[in-house]
């Protein structure tokens, strides 16, 4: 029963939308109307900077990382795979937003990893990191950390479950958004501006 009810509270936690709730509240604004109407931390730092895109980040960070956490102590490294996908699950289609579609899973599949694959996360970090400041396209950084994730989970060893999760999750993170790698091969992808935009 508590291994279940690890997966379904690490659903839960990926579903809270913070990057529909922040805006909401501090510019009074629904972000599904602004951007790419993504509620992910990537629009949310587009639209209104870093200054509540950063949070937004940290936060879905926090959701897959507790989720995993959660489905660890529940029943071990399999059932923290298993939280830890349904979090990403949950912040894909939350169940706060009506199922509709929420973000892109690739900060909550990146908070998962950390506890699931600590290791991994850190040289996840640094792959995201050097492709968005060579390349300043959020997108192409996080397929090229999806493919890294998979790889690096075979490479560490680390225990089956975990390395289906790195598996599955890349596949899901690259697959799901096919309009970015569409966008990307015609060349009209949006390439990040670090500087804070202005209102619209």
């Amino acid at each position: 029963m508590s291994e279940a009810l690890a997966v379904l509270g690490g659903y839960l936690l990926g579903s809270l939308p913070f990057g529909y709730w922040l805006p909401r509240l501090f510019r009074r604004e629904d972000i599904r109307k602004r951007g790419s109407g993504n509620v992910g931390a990537t629009n949310v730092f587009r639209v209104y900077g870093r200054r509540l895109g950063m949070p937004v980040a940290l936060l879905d960070i926090a959701k897959g990382f507790a989720a995993g956490l959660l489905g660890i102590w529940a029943g071990g490294a399999l059932i923290g795979v298993l939280a830890g996908a349904a979090a990403m699950l949950g912040h894909a289609r939350p169940v706060f937003l009506r199922f509709q579609s929420g973000g892109k899973m690739v900060a909550t599949a990146g908070g998962a990893t950390f506890a699931l694959a600590p290791l991994t996360a850190f040289c996840c970090i640094a792959v995201w990191l050097s492709v968005f400041l060579l390349t300043r396209y959020a997108s192409l950084a996080s397929i090229t950390t999806a493919l890294g994730l998979a790889v690096f989970v075979v490479l560490f060893d680390y225990s089956w479950p975990v390395v289906v999760f790195g598996i599955a999750g890349a596949a899901a993170v690259i697959l799901l958004p096919r309009h970015n790698i569409r966008r990307l091969l015609g060349g009209t992808e949006h390439r990040f501006e670090l500087r804070r935009p202005g209102r619209a």
